[in-house]
């Protein structure tokens, strides 16, 4: 079983390198990505049932992953989102979850591991 996924992320290295990643060691499946946050939420408005797992970055090359977070507000139980962003500070976290209802938080560069664990548990519960 695969967990459709869809990638907010502007940077391609770090897509590419993320999503091979996540393919291989926590059977993501891309169901596609964005760059920008209003082509992002073109992507989620046109797709609303489609994703299980959304992972946004806050910076974007247009737009910010804060107005991705507020776009999916209201999804399904079963739809989860989390940000993954080299500005995962303790006050960003925060406000992710409590003012833009993100599921968790991940640090680019040291807890990929973290977000790996998060999407196979995600799929055990499925």
């Amino acid at each position: 079983m695969t967990l459709p996924t869809f990638l907010v992320e502007d940077n391609a290295i770090i897509r590419t390198n993320l999503v091979q990643t996540l393919v291989e060691l926590a059977g993501v499946e891309l169901l596609g990505h964005a760059a920008t946050e209003a082509t992002a939420i073109e992507w989620l408005v046109a797709n609303a049932e489609r994703w299980t797992l959304l992972i946004v970055d806050l910076f974007l090359a247009d737009g910010n992953g804060l107005g991705v977070l507020a776009a999916c507000r209201v999804r399904t139980p079963w739809q989860r989102v989390v940000v993954l962003s080299n500005y995962a500070t303790d006050g960003m976290r925060q406000r992710c979850t409590d003012s833009y209802g993100a599921d968790a938080v991940f640090d680019k560069s040291t807890e990929i591991e973290a977000l790996i664990d998060y999407c196979l548990a995600l799929q055990s519960s499925r």
